[in-house]
């Protein structure tokens, strides 16, 4: 594997370099080079160091894991050196659909078939839905709409396409267990876009899974060009792009307030003349390294009365000189009515650090009454009424908005982000005209 390294760095050197290392090759030495895996592939498409059951490749679209799957499998069945002792001989490729496994694993365009040199192919029979080597190794092609087909083969190693999509997920999973019984270290492959689902959040906390991840992008050398700048402009931050692109695993919190769909149904991508803008601030105690972010939201009212988060300007670590100009700065530039805080949670401490920058802004200090849950309920009302739109994506604001928990946490976290946004959305549209009152400092 150090060598298949080395090789890299002399391929991915200077073009010069590249060709004179090239020219000086045999053809033999050519095909080997072409088919030799550790060299072109990703450190995610490799099998991770150590002891493993389950090898989970989590990945965006067109992050390489079918491609990844099929040099294992390639490896596995034929002895390669950089991923076994010895060659095995039954493998188990378990798809979605019989169609999926082998339209995709099997003869896709990063299918078996196709990383294999010729010499070395395996033979695939269609009717018999199974490969066999020259060196006698064989795999059988399953689906999980049929967990029954796997009771009674067995096998030394399998390889598992796009589990989260599984019809029958655990049923399927839980026969292929009782079929791995062969050889001196029966494992598995899992390769698929992560999705909330309960057998991939199972097998992500297994201590007997590794885990790879990778976002689309660092596959971007073998993918059209273009492709992804147009879906990065559609995409990039949505609970869809997140998943599709990135790979993340982005899920709801039972009995949250706001659910990832709901904040999907919110989004527009543009927003209309607003007659009010704020800024609302829920500043950290301190700047170091354990305090909280400073929550810094802007939003607006439109004519038709519904409100338009426009940006979340929130730093992280942040002394309080820096978010205080960070604040001016989005009230100038979003021409703001005033700048919001709230006074039992810092809005005094806004109010003296404002005035020490710019005396002229205007701070509304709100007073907090309640918790931090019963603050945020009837502002969630409003998105499920759809009168709250996010103008693109603001990945991390909706993360602690779906991570929301009663007792006022997010993943165990003050939500400095959801603090902020809840005394812009309250300011825009709960407050009474003559509640808080604005206050020059």
């Amino acid at each position: 594997m150090t060598c298949a390294r080395s090789l890299r760095n002399v391929l991915s050197g200077s073009d010069a370099t590249a060709d004179q290392f090239l020219k000086d090759l045999s053809h033999k030495e050519l095909e080997f080079l072409k088919h030799d895996w550790p060299t072109w592939a990703h450190d995610h498409q490799l099998p991770p160091q150590g002891l493993w059951r389950v090898w989970m490749l989590l990945g965006g679209r067109g992050a390489g894991k079918t491609r990844a799957g099929a040099e294992w499998i390639r490896a596995m069945a034929l002895g390669h050196g950089w991923a076994t002792r010895r060659p095995v001989g039954r493998i188990a490729l378990v798809g979605e659909t019989i169609s999926d496994a082998r339209e995709v694993m099997v003869e896709g365009v990063s299918g078996i078939l196709s990383v294999h040199p010729k010499a070395e192919r395996p033979e695939w029979q269609p009717s018999r839905r199974r490969l066999e080597w020259p060196n006698g190794a064989v795999a059988q092609t399953f689906s999980s709409e049929d967990p029954e087909s796997l009771r009674g083969p067995q096998f030394d190693i399998a390889w598992c396409d796009e589990l989260a999509k599984w019809r029958h997920a655990r049923a399927t999973y839980d026969m292929l267990q009782f079929s791995l019984r062969l050889g001196d270290n029966p494992r598995q492959l899992v390769t698929t876009t992560p999705r909330p689902v309960p057998l991939v959040k199972s097998l992500m906390g297994d201590a007997d899974t590794a885990l790879s991840r990778a976002p689309t992008r660092k596959n971007r050398a073998n993918l059209a060009p273009g492709f992804l700048t147009a879906l990065k402009r559609t995409y990039e931050g949505t609970r869809l792009g997140r998943q599709e692109l990135d790979g993340e695993l982005v899920e709801d919190r039972p009995g949250a307030l706001w659910s990832r769909d709901m904040l999907e149904r919110a989004r527009v991508q543009e927003t209309p003349e607003l007659r009010r803008i704020v800024v609302a601030v829920d500043p950290p105690a301190s700047s170091s390294k354990r305090s909280d972010a400073c929550g810094m939201i802007v939003a607006g009212l439109a004519e038709d009365g519904r409100a338009y988060v426009i940006s979340d300007r929130s730093l992280k670590r942040a002394r309080p000189a820096d978010w205080g100009r960070a604040a001016i700065s989005a009230w100038r530039m979003f021409e703001a009515d005033c700048l919001i805080a709230e006074v039992n949670q810092g809005g005094e401490m806004v109010s003296a650090i404002i005035a020490g920058i710019d005396a002229g802004v205007p701070v509304k200090s709100v007073h907090a009454t309640r918790g931090k849950w019963l603050r945020a309920e009837p502002v969630a009302l409003l998105y499920e009424q759809g009168q709250v739109a996010h103008v693109g994506a603001f990945p991390e604001l909706e993360d602690e908005m779906a991570d929301f928990a009663p007792d006022g946490l997010s993943s165990g976290h003050s939500p400095d982000r959801l603090d902020a946004l809840v005394y812009a959305l309250s300011d825009l549209m709960l407050n009474e005209p003559s509640a808080p009152r604005i206050r020059r400092v």
